[in-house]
């Protein structure tokens, strides 16, 4: 058993209780000592995480980030562009 408190509501902190497997719990707190952080913080962070998640809008399209916009190029590829057969035809000239 292990006992973890977390910020609620960013008020108060409240103390938790949960069971969990002691191989698991070992090796949380390994790696939150390793990361110079504490167990309860990294739980809180990953509590925290799912909720904003749930709190997003969930949208079907992928969002593209900004690095990956700024190698746009402006150039317009035809939707039915068969890139393998355009690079067989450069390796073929390629290679003669």
């Amino acid at each position: 058993m292990y006992i973890c408190t977390y910020k609620l509501l960013g008020v108060m902190d409240t103390k938790l209780t949960l069971r969990l497997d002691k191989y698991v719990i070992d090796k949380a707190k390994d790696y939150a000592s390793s990361h110079n952080r504490s167990l309860s913080k990294m739980i809180e962070s990953y509590l925290k995480s799912l909720i904003d998640k749930e709190s997003e809008p969930q949208s079907d399209e992928i969002e593209i980030s900004p690095f990956v916009k700024s190698m746009k190029t402006g150039v317009k590829i035809p939707a039915d562009y068969d890139y393998k057969n355009t690079y067989g035809d450069y390796l073929s000239e390629k290679y003669k």
